[in-house]
């Protein structure tokens, strides 16, 4: 894909994209006022949880954004989601923002007034919301129309949503547990924080190996790869923070999920490594024309 064809590709959703990109901001923001007159806000608020959270979102809808035209939904359902999704992540970024700076806890207030309150039962709808609505929006994915456009981009998208689900699973989890916390060392957070991340790198090493020179099946053998290791990996880290243990520590799961990733780690090198190959043949081939 070109540098034109990327441009043209995320006008089709300025909505979304300028939301992300005002979460980017906020998160700057909120960073630039922890440097200068420091991250806590009393009693309860933090302004470096107000810069990721921004941060987070703001980059998770931007990687939204750059997928949506591929999705098999029809154009008034994938209209109402972008509206939809755009109007929960205004109000997430607002609660977020504004609670911690107010120095409260955004979804379990201390004493807040009735408002904190209810703005914090609203913002648990709200992330609800978000999950029911992406999951509506993935299963668009497993559409033929969607998957006979672009078979390998489309591919990797499928993992990358089923990687998100996991994701949002661990954002469950932690709200159940009020806490992040799980027995002496387990963090939920990682395994939260890192599943987003399938949406960038999936999707990215399937239009990676489209564009390489391999055979159909050599393409979607590298998508399977990195797909099935990048959820497999997130499974191990998952088993081994409902044990209550840390990440770090030298065991099987651990050991298993660092595998993992630099399983997905070594495909998305090859496909880059094949794709930049088959740039230079077809210069090559221009050159000899």
């Amino acid at each position: 894909m070109t540098n034109h064809g990327v441009i043209s590709w995320f006008r089709q959703e300025k909505g979304m994209l300028a939301t992300g990109l005002l979460g980017l901001v906020l998160a700057i923001a909120c960073a630039c006022w922890a440097l200068i007159a420091g991250p806590e806000r009393p009693p309860e608020g933090d302004l470096w949880k107000a810069f990721s959270f921004n941060a987070a979102l703001g980059v998770f809808l931007i990687s939204t954004a750059a997928i949506m035209p591929l999705s098999g939904m029809k154009r008034k359902t994938l209209a109402f989601f972008r509206m939809t999704y755009i109007a929960l992540a205004l109000y997430s970024y607002f609660v977020e923002t504004v609670q911690n700076v107010r120095g409260l806890n955004p979804r379990f207030p201390v004493n807040g007034t009735t408002f904190d309150e209810i703005a914090a039962g609203i913002f648990t709808l709200v992330a609800l919301l978000l999950v029911v609505f992406y999951v509506i929006f993935a299963v668009g994915y497993w559409r033929r129309s969607a998957y006979g456009r672009n078979p390998e981009l489309v591919l990797g998208i499928r993992y990358a949503m089923l990687s998100v689900m996991v994701s949002f699973a661990g954002g469950i989890a932690i709200s159940v547990n009020s806490s992040r916390f799980l027995g002496a060392e387990g963090n939920l957070i990682w395994l939260h924080g890192l599943g987003f991340h399938a949406i960038q790198a999936l999707p990215f090493i399937a239009w990676l190996a489209a564009g390489t020179m391999y055979a159909h099946a050599s393409r979607r053998m590298l998508v399977h790869i990195s797909g099935i290791a990048f959820f497999l990996g997130l499974m191990a880290m998952g088993w081994q923070t409902l044990l209550g243990r840390g990440l770090l520590e030298w065991s099987a799961l651990p050991l298993t999920a660092a595998a993992c990733f630099i399983l997905v780690t070594a495909a998305g090198m090859r496909s880059l490594l094949a794709n930049l190959a088959s740039g230079d043949r077809e210069k090559n081939r221009g050159i000899s024309a």
